[in-house]
């Protein structure tokens, strides 16, 4: 059904007498006039969409300005009007809301990811300064999830998958329930299609007989609520096909496996017959242990409350049942909207509802330490998705957390300074690991020690926003203190290398104004640069020396026989911006010249190089800041020898292992040590360690190996 302008008055009129009319009739009629020339991919007029968005924003019963902007909020992305014509024609309120919306949607990145990110820190900016932005925002894609297909398939599903993950979510961090579930459903059927198709024709099969067991069960728990007095309507209905797909996902069952797919809501007049409606539903059936949910005694964040429960049906047949007042089931539709105040140009929220948008403020604050889209989108993603569990202070305070939550994030959730020093936690009593996670009811007494700090390991059991955020920017700080030791290190080793005195780092004035040519505050940042890989020492050394006058003092003669031993010569490794940097062959991994190899700064160890293939580099690469580009340089002349460690696998037979050491012989490959045992059964292994001139050789030393009669596998070890 197209809404026509009438729908929208007559909308608008119902719950808001006093509403500026005239104004929304200015708006139409300038909305038509801009659009005129306009169709949308349907075919369908333009203006059909910002009627359709209007009348979404009036079914949530919001003031007369962000129905205004509904109509507005495409003339200045997508016309010639601009957005001083918009405040001068119908106010300044108005124009601001429309402003925030166009900002959002102007956004283009040069990634799906970074657009996502920066796109959410505008949304979250918007709804600080005017939550109406936001609403007028999820009403336009809520009417443009509706006329998805008309879009080509890549465009559908990135934007399915981006209303799933954030636009939904979204809506029910807000508490807006009615939009949130029809996004989730509108994405699931373009995100999984046949999936949803599959679920579909299954709850048809099954439509006649939910509809005889809700029509029999409402009857039923009528009566019963009417014996004990308490008036209430009773609503039942059958779950979004989103909500049981994902059951089926989790529980990793089939349609016909799944049984509590039907939910009862009763909407009782008081809080005290909600409870009594409660008592009379567990009189009539069995509840199911650990599915009984106050909310009403303690509020989700996004103002939510309801009982919960589930119950055993007379056929075994499990059913959920809400129990809510009328007003909380308004809250439950309409979220953050249903506390507005409808005074023309109110675009603030006040008291009780700052508050439960306070998530909002403390992630603007926490993205100041999240530079990199990635960290932020994954964040923040986290707090859209609250499935939350309450845990107590020793005091007795309340703290909700994400399912999943460990004392860790209790610790933040306390102070950043508890979470810091934190080292252990009692939970009811009893001391518990750091991982464990955190029930319902829990009271948690978190143990700290002055000297303990943060810990990498940490980001991988937190699940709240503020820890991580908080472990993070610890982290970074602690690695900016690593990065100046280090970079101070090899850059007073480039300038007494060069003959120039240390002290000229910070006696030459000329050090101060070439730090101030590369946007640097002080020399410390200088090194923090260097140690982190940006910046080399030649480029503050020839600042403070010319060129010409440069020059470097030779090697010892001790020094180039253990380079040269080593194969870390000056042309054997070269090091991306730095010149006579310490490099270490990783032990972990032996790299041998010739293979593909990652350089890693370590602390007062220089630059540690591994093999690409060592086990290690991805947890060593989790910094991604302190990687750096190193190759092998030059050719090898045979004198460099590298380590390399090799199992070989053969038939425990006489002279098979002598073949294999004769083997190594003929290509000139020294042994260093060997150690060889027999397996259960007719195999025996052995581990030797070789010495080779290169990847070459040592390709050559297990292709010999692997042709000698006997042998069933050659592998080198890394690790």
């Amino acid at each position: 059904m197209v809404r026509r302008f009438e729908d929208i008055l007559e909308a608008v009129e119902a719950y808001n007498p006093g509403a500026d009319f005239d104004l929304l009739r200015r708006a139409y009629v300038f909305s038509a006039r801009e659009h005129r020339n306009q169709v949308r991919r349907s075919g369908e007029p333009y203006l059909v969409h910002p009627l359709e968005v209007a009348y979404a924003l009036a079914e949530l019963r919001l003031d007369t300005a962000s129905v205004v902007a509904g109509l507005l909020h495409d003339v200045v992305e997508d016309t010639l009007t601009t957005i001083e014509a918009v405040a001068g024609y119908f106010g300044e309120d108005v124009a601001h809301i429309v402003a925030g919306v166009t900002k959002i949607s102007k956004l283009r990145f040069a990634s799906q990811e970074q657009a996502e990110a920066e796109n959410l820190r505008k949304m979250i900016l918007a709804m600080v300064d005017d939550v109406r932005v936001i609403l007028v925002k999820l009403a336009d894609r809520l009417h443009n999830m509706r006329t998805l297909e008309y879009l080509e398939p890549d465009r559908r599903e990135r934007i399915a998958r981006e209303t799933f993950e954030i636009y939904a979510p979204l809506a029910n961090r807000l508490g807006i329930g009615r939009i949130k579930v029809e996004l989730e459903d509108l994405a699931f059927r373009h995100l999984e299609p046949e999936a949803h198709e599959a679920l579909a024709r299954a709850l048809e099969s099954r439509q006649e007989a939910s509809a005889q067991f809700i029509r029999e069960t409402g009857e039923r728990l009528e009566r019963a609520l009417a014996e004990q007095g308490i008036e209430a309507e009773i609503r039942g209905r059958i779950k979004s096909t989103t909500s049981i797909w994902r059951k089926i996902q989790r529980q990793g069952i089939d349609l016909d496996q799944m049984y509590d797919y039907v939910a009862f809501r009763i909407l009782a007049a008081s809080v005290k017959d909600c409870y009594g409606a409660l008592g009379t539903v567990h009189a009539l059936w069995r509840p199911v242990p650990g599915r009984i949910k106050d909310f009403i005694a303690m509020p989700k964040p996004n103002m939510y409350q309801s009982l919960h429960t589930s119950v055993m049906g007379d056929r075994g047949q499990p059913f959920e049942v809400q129990i809510r007042t009328p007003e909380m089931h308004r809250i439950a539709e309409e979220g953050i909207a249903a506390h507005w105040q409808y005074k023309e140009g109110g675009g603030r929220l006040s008291g009780q509802d700052v508050e439960r948008v306070a998530w909002l403020r403390q992630i603007l604050e926490w993205q100041q330490d999240l530079k990199d889209p990635r960290e932020f989108l994954e964040m923040v993603k986290v707090d859209l998705y609250p499935e939350e569990v309450y845990s107590f202070t020793p005091k007795g305070k309340v703290l909700s957390f994400p399912r999943g939550a460990t004392p860790v994030d209790f610790a933040y959730a306390i102070h950043t300074e508890v979470g810091h020093h934190c080292v252990g936690a009692k939970i009811n009593g009893r001391i518990v690991p750091l991982k464990t996670l955190l029930q319902n009811g829990d009271m948690v007494e978190i143990l700290t020690q002055p000297s303990s700090h943060p810990s990498r390991d940490w980001l991988a059991i937190v699940r709240t926003t503020r820890a991580r955020s908080k472990i993070r920017a610890w982290l970074k700080a602690e690695e900016r203190t690593r990065s100046v030791a280090l970079g101070r290190e090899l850059t007073e080793k480039e300038f007494r290398k060069y003959r120039v005195p240390v002290r000229t780092l910070t006696d030459d004035p000329a050090v101060g104004e070439a730090l101030r040519r590369m946007g640097l505050a002080e020399l410390d940042d200088f090194f923090a640069a260097v140690g982190h890989g940006r910046l080399t020492p030649q480029s503050l050394l020839g600042a403070v020396v010319p060129e010409q006058e440069l020059q470097p003092r030779p090697d010892g003669l001790v020094a180039r026989v253990v380079k040269r031993a080593l194969g870390l010569g000056e042309k054997a490794i070269a090091v991306r911006g730095l010149d006579d940097v310490m490099i270490t062959l990783a032990k972990c991994c032996n790299p041998v010249r010739g293979e593909e190899i990652v350089g890693y700064i370590t602390r007062g160890k220089g630059v540690s190089v591994h093999s690409v293939h060592c086990p290690n580099v991805e947890r060593l690469m989790f910094d991604s800041e302190r990687r750096i580009e190193v190759q092998w340089a030059g050719s090898s002349d045979g004198a460099a020898v590298y380590e390399v460690r090799l199992r070989v696998e053969i038939e425990d037979r006489p002279g098979v292992l002598a073949k294999v050491l004769s083997a190594v012989a003929e290509e000139k490959s020294n042994i260093k040590t060997m150690d060889a045992r027999t397996d259960e059964g007719s195999d025996a292994r052995a581990t030797l360690v070789l010495n080779v001139a290169d990847r070459q050789q040592m390709r050559r030393v297990m292709d010999r190996i692997r042709k000698v009669d006997g042998v069933r596998r050659v592998q080198r070890l890394l690790s």
